[in-house]
């Protein structure tokens, strides 16, 4: 179900825990999904909304903020990574990802001392650590990977940002492999979505075709991913959520269907998908496609080494900031 003759995966991009010990085995035994992830607005709009929590946080009177935060969102990704287990066995990925705490972006070795405490302390061996696509994270990334650990890198605006990631990936994945048995994957979480919504308004006043950017950004990424030739690297489509009604809920996931690639995607998108599965892929795009839409965008004054830079920034500090909101909330 999940491929229709594409040889893509499709994640869902949320968990709540009514939802993962209910509905989310069924999407899983259906084969609608194959994989989940999760990031601190996910987990901030979980606890803070829904009653499932209430009783485990009764158990956790007297602990800090991040104690019970931590409590809580080990439970429901164990409970996710055991949902998908067997298609982990089936080795059609199974992977469900937690983030670092996002305070931590900068910081190489608390990233690598919380991504390995949190994986130990779930359990489960199809658990993906998140690692923003940072300085400070590439060098988390290799030693994630080399230790066993597969890695999900988050935040990933740029070409350069993924080109980062792909040599810290090659470097821990190889030195994993050298000295071990069994299997260490990764993916690069490319975000779509937030190029549109931050520069649809300017480029439709310049008489340029909107919509258009994210989608173009996602898939020059998605050839530089390719072409580092390394089945256990994936790119994965994320921000792949509209806003508003101006675009089928879909839009984005079909537009950048790709073998070899995983799709993260919100319920509503996912349905959307499924009531009409594609049965063709969009990608790749031809190199000259790519560079000449990024060209006319550039002649018209817009600097896409400052809409890296713009977009990453506040991807940092919206999950700085619904992390502190949640661990207030606690």
């Amino acid at each position: 179900m999940v491929n229709q003759g594409i040889n893509f995966s499709l994640w869902l991009d949320f968990v709540e825990r009514d939802y993962l010990k209910n509905e989310f085995s069924t999407l899983v035994k259906k084969g609608i999904i194959n994989g989940a992830t999760s990031n601190p607005s996910i987990f901030a709009s979980a606890i803070s909304t829904s009653q499932a929590y209430k009783e485990q946080l009764e158990t956790l009177v007297g602990k800090g903020p991040k104690e019970k935060y931590e409590a809580l969102a080990i439970e429901d990704i164990r409970t996710a990574a055991k949902a998908l287990r067997t298609v982990y066995d089936e080795e059609n990925d199974g992977y469900i990802s937690i983030e670092v705490d996002p305070f931590l972006s900068n910081n190489t070795k608390g990233t690598i001392e919380e991504g390995k405490r949190l994986f130990n302390s779930i359990g489960e061996p199809n658990v993906m650590v998140k690692v923003p696509a940072t300085e400070a994270g590439y060098a988390a990334m290799i030693e994630l990977l080399s230790s066993g650990i597969s890695v999900n890198a988050t935040l990933v605006f740029s070409p350069k940002q993924a080109h980062k990631c792909i040599k810290a990936m090659q470097k821990g994945i190889n030195a994993f492999e050298e000295s071990n048995e069994g299997k260490v994957n990764a993916v690069i979480s490319v975000f779509v979505s937030r190029f549109d919504r931050l520069l649809d308004n300017d480029l439709a006043a310049e008489g340029i075709d909107i919509s258009k950017t994210g989608v173009y950004n996602a898939a020059k990424i998605y050839n530089l991913v390719e072409a580092c030739h390394k089945p256990n690297i994936r790119t994965l489509f994320a921000s792949t959520g509209v806003k508003g009604d101006d675009l089928a809920a879909d839009y984005y996931m079909r537009e950048l269907l790709a073998s070899h690639s995983v799709n993260t995607a919100p319920l509503g998108t996912i349905e959307a998908y499924i009531s009409k599965p594609a049965s063709a892929v969009n990608l790749p795009l031809e190199e000259h496609e790519i560079n000449g839409y990024f060209t006319k965008i550039s002649d018209n004054g817009f600097d896409m080494d400052e809409v890296y830079k713009q977009l990453l920034k506040e991807g940092l500090e919206a999950f700085e900031k619904a992390f502190q909101e949640m661990l207030d909330s606690l």
